[in-house]
């Protein structure tokens, strides 16, 4: 009898930063190992292998605060790979690897997109987190989508709340 396949789970969250532009918000996205920078639920993000910016870098990401602590052995954990970085773009895919969280097949982007502001001004940016991955044990699909929208909006609050600080 043949393996029975679920379709794939896809979803998307954004975040609208008023203000802020492309260029003044993606660099701190473009550092793919400073995760830890903008989601306090991440404990630490560092290179294992790679050249930074370039495809191929893999991350190491953890954290306590999901559910861990630091006992290694209840860490969250995952290893995640860039697959492509677009610096022209603003954006950047990358897949999730080994993790202990029942991610499988997990690939997603993040872009950085002006928006307008109706009359022709600068009206900020946003940032768009879409993403494809099969099903995850003990979740529903509007579990992940709820997850990856907070992540983000907390990433959102945070690169503001930096811009407005270098701004004095």
């Amino acid at each position: 009898m043949a393996e029975e396949t679920q379709p794939k789970w896809e979803g998307k969250a954004t975040a609208d930063l008023k203000g802020p532009t492309p260029d003044q918000v993606w660099p701190f996205l473009e550092d793919f190992c400073s995760l830890h920078k903008l989601l306090p639920s991440i404990d630490t993000c560092h290179r294992v292998e790679g050249i930074p910016g370039q495809p191929g870098l893999i991350r190491y990401c953890a954290s306590a605060s999901l559910g861990g602590d630091l006992d290694p052995s209840k860490l969250k954990w995952a290893n995640e790979r860039l697959l492509m970085m677009d610096p022209s773009d603003k954006c950047f895919s990358y897949e999730v690897l080994d993790n202990n969280m029942g991610l499988k097949s997990y690939v997603s982007t993040v872009r950085v997109m002006p928006m307008n502001a109706g009359d022709g001004k600068n009206g900020g940016c946003m940032i768009e987190w879409s993403f494809a991955s099969d099903p995850v044990e003990g979740w529903g699909l509007q579990d992940l989508s709820s997850y990856i929208d907070f992540c983000l909006q907390s990433m959102a609050t945070k690169i503001k709340s930096a811009i407005q600080e270098a701004r004095g």
